[in-house]
């Protein structure tokens, strides 16, 4: 999968990214990462991408010129690639856009190609929104002072879902939100720590004892803490807590 960051701040984003899991990923040929420096594209010879916007207010606004040619560039290059014509899904991070959600980051990691735009200042000429963007997405309801930490939190949860990013693939599949639940609490050695010991049933060996333990807690933990989850979870599948009830009591 290739991530392409339009961006004012490409270091920053590719220092963040290019660590850990996902730096190991890129290096093993799973993902790819392009930082694009708007810059770059803009026709004024001081480097300016900004100008006062119509109408007045605060702040200055990023231009449409130098988004669109850096844009155009990034699509023809990925065509010449593909030896084809396509536009890749673009992107822009926005406090205005849908929030980000374990669905979305599935659903963007089955692109081959995927564009972020990040803002900065006031925002960018909604023209070239218009002409360009075909996701808006935000990572919580605060403002930002750019979209580089929004895109590069949004690239994370996306390129671990790759095939193969992951050493456990089953992590994908069982941590938080993966199947609409809180993830279960989870422990290592030692056995006893703080005079606080590991539950019972996880030492027991017992496998399908252990599922139907972690299935209760994580029903327990998000009813808890993200009752709106639960109640969801409870719409979607009406049946399956009382079945994991009925297990605990050993019916």
């Amino acid at each position: 999968m290739n991530f392409h960051i339009m961006t004012l701040f490409p270091e920053m984003v590719l220092d963040g990214l290019r660590t850990s899991i996902i730096g190991r990923a890129e290096e093993k040929g799973l993902i790819s990462l392009e930082a694009v420096n708007i810059r770059d594209y803009t026709t004024d010879k001081h480097k300016k991408v900004d100008d006062y916007t119509y109408g007045g207010g605060a702040g200055m606004l990023m231009q449409a010129q130098p988004v669109y040619d850096c844009w155009k560039t990034i699509c023809e290059n990925i065509n010449k690639k593909k030896d084809s014509e396509t536009k890749p899904r673009v992107v822009y991070v926005t406090p205005q856009g849908e929030v980000f959600h374990q669905k979305k980051a599935v659903e963007l990691s089955k692109e081959k190609d995927l564009i972020f735009l990040c803002g900065h200042y006031e925002g960018i000429d909604e023209r070239v929104l218009e002409e360009i963007v075909t996701d808006y997405i935000s990572i919580g309801d605060y403002v930002l002072t750019g979209g580089e930490l929004a895109a590069m939190v949004m690239i994370d949860a996306i390129a671990r879902l790759v095939p193969g990013v992951l050493n456990n693939d089953e992590s994908a599949q069982t941590e938080s939100h993966a199947n609409g639940l809180l993830e279960y609490p989870q422990y290592s050695r030692p056995e006893i720590w703080h005079d606080k010991k590991v539950p019972e049933v996880l030492l027991s060996g017992h496998h399908a004892k252990i599922e139907a333990w972690r299935m209760e807690q994580s029903l327990e933990r998000t009813r808890l803490r993200r009752p709106e989850l639960y109640e969801a979870y409870l719409l979607a599948n009406p049946s399956k807590p009382e079945k994991n009830k009925k297990r605990k009591e050993g019916l």
